[in-house]
Order: C-alpha cells, then structure tokens, then sequence
C-alpha cells in the first residue's frame, strides 16, 4: 500500500506519523512545486511538479499514481482540496482512492460566507458574517454589530489576507480595491481546534479530539494543550452528521460566555493535529484501515487531558547537488 502527499511542503512530522504506522506494508511518496520543500527528503520518494494551478498538474499526479501503485491521496493545503474532489471518479477509475470528502461540501467549507449560511441554517452559532459592505453597514446602523470586525477573502487560507478593523472608513478603503472580502465578527473569547475523523466507510464520526489554543503562528496552532468537553463532543457530533464529511478535518471554535461558536470548517488535516497523535487519536491508522476495507470503531473522549503541545523549528541542510531536480 502506497500513499501520496500532494503539496506535502513543510509537514515533516504528519509524513513521518504516516511512514510510522505504514511500517513495512508500503511508502509514501510525497510532491511538491518546490525543490525545498522538507517533506521532499524525508519521504519514502519525492517528486517536483507544476504548481496547482497548471493545467498539466492533475496530468502529472496521476501519472505518479500509474508509477508508483498508488493506493491513496491526502492533500494537505485548502486551494488542492477542490481541484482533487472534483476528480475523484477519475482517480478511482486508476484504483486511487482520495482522502477527501465530495467537492460540494469541500466548495462550501472553502467558502467562508457559505458556511456562515450552512451554519445559521441548520441552528449553531457562528460569528456575524457580511457578505458586502451594504449588508454590514445596514447591520451596523442597526446595532446588529460593532467595531472591531475581521476582514478575510471569501475563499483563503493561512490566515492570508486577514485584517482586523476598527472603523467604516478603513472597512470601506479595504473593500473598495478588493470585492471578494467578507466582514466577520470579531470573536474576543477562547479559541479551541478540534481535530476529526469521519470513518469513510461508515460515514460514523470515530475521533474527536479538543485542544486550547494557547498561541497562533502564521495561522495555524503554535503551542495547545488537549481538554474535554462534552458540551462541545456533542455539538461537534451534530454538526457533521449533518455535513456529512469524510476523513480527517479541522475546525476552529470560539467559546464566548460558555456557548461555543463554530469559525471556521477545513476538510483536511489541521497544522495542529500533531498534539492528537501524539495523545493517542491515530487518524493515519484510521485511514488505513479505511483503505483496506476495515471500518474503524469510535474513538472518541479516550485521550488524555493536560497534554502540551509545543511546535518549533528544526533544520534540514541539502547541498545543491542533492536537491530534487
């Protein structure tokens, strides 16, 4: 059983968490844009291809998956998730199965006012969300809400593009060059990352695991400690038996006042899964098995809490000559 990582970058651990539970049963072949790219000289192969946005891309990973027996895909970055759920079908038709849930849902979780809607429609709280700067002024004026306010694209990642606002005049600046901006709520409480997974083969949730964020970097978790809540476990239950996603996912929630708001819905491995691994949530296990036919059995609430998670750099030194051409 062989497994590939598109646009794996950076995720040395997540590849050797994988490399780790696949033990002698396969490899994991790894792609990437970029020479550089770390993952590129821990995985099993590497391989550099065209950026995502080329139209010859899809060509070349799938002649990865004809070359290398390829079992499995997980994409690791929001923009690939829906150009690969798109072409699921395809990629099962050369006996490849995507780790991926169904480009409706991936499109929706990708675009942050169309999950503000799926949210508020089926009853979970959300931070206010504006979809042009008329709605929000309207919502303004009629005390709906106030300064501070997050302007984010629609459809980002990373925390690209982010800004917190504090007036109508530097709102209407900022929209004014850019119409594809949303006006977000500005959350002032505890942030919490879940970290998911949804047996693709019974649809059944398996692992939910909860994580205090205690500092951010560059968008993604820096340093977290694991908790428990059952208030949360069984939100989050409800909330994806009701999206009806597959696989590993990542969401972000804000506790206000002891109700917990919903932020933000990613359809794939979160930066700050590492600390869930490492509490025992074996979501690289799960897949696994998953593509082996066998369905997983829950797992939810058996971590440990307590647990401290602190990310940091390591150094991965190449001489020219040694780079992936």
């Amino acid at each position: 059983m062989n497994l590939l990582f598109t646009s794996s970058g950076r995720r040395t651990q997540l590849i050797k968490y994988f490399k780790q539970e696949l033990g002698n049963e396969g490899r994991i072949i790894v792609a990437d844009y970029n020479s550089t790219a770390p993952t590129l000289y821990i995985a099993d192969k590497g391989y550099i291809v065209s950026s995502i946005d080329n139209s010859n891309y899809l060509n070349e990973i799938k002649e990865i998956c004809t070359k290398e027996d390829i079992t499995g895909i997980i994409a690791t970055i929001d923009p690939e998730l829906s150009l690969l759920a798109k072409e699921k079908e395809e990629f099962n038709n050369l006996g490849v199965q995507v780790i991926i849930s169904d480009y409706d849902i991936v499109e929706m979780c990708f675009d942050k006012y169309s999950m503000f809607e799926f949210l508020k429609n089926n009853g979970f709280n959300t931070p206010k969300t504006y979809a042009n700067l008329d709605d929000f002024t309207k919502a303004l004026y009629r005390n709906k809400i106030d300064f501070p306010v997050f302007v984010k694209p629609r459809k980002g990642s990373s925390s690209i593009g982010i800004n917190k606002v504090s007036t109508l005049e530097e709102l209407k600046i900022l929209m004014k060059y850019n119409t594809d901006l949303i006006v977000q709520q500005y959350m002032q409480g505890q942030e919490y990352g879940v970290d998911l997974y949804v047996d693709i083969i019974s649809k059944d949730v398996i692992s939910i695991f909860l994580k205090k964020k205690l500092s951010m970097r560059g968008g993604e978790t820096d340093k977290a400690v694991s908790v428990k809540n059952d208030k949360l476990f069984n939100m989050i239950l409800d909330f994806i038996k009701k999206l009806k996603v597959v696989g590993p996912v990542d969401i972000d929630v804000f506790e206000i006042d002891g109700e917990f708001y919903i932020s933000e819905v990613n359809p794939r491995f979160g930066g700050g899964y590492l600390i869930a691994y490492e509490c025992g949530e074996n979501f690289p296990k799960y897949i696994l098995n998953n593509l082996k036919g066998i369905i997983n059995t829950s797992h939810i609430g058996k971590y440990e809490e307590d647990i401290y998670m602190m990310r940091h750099d390591i150094v991965t030194i190449k001489k020219r000559c040694e780079l992936l051409q």
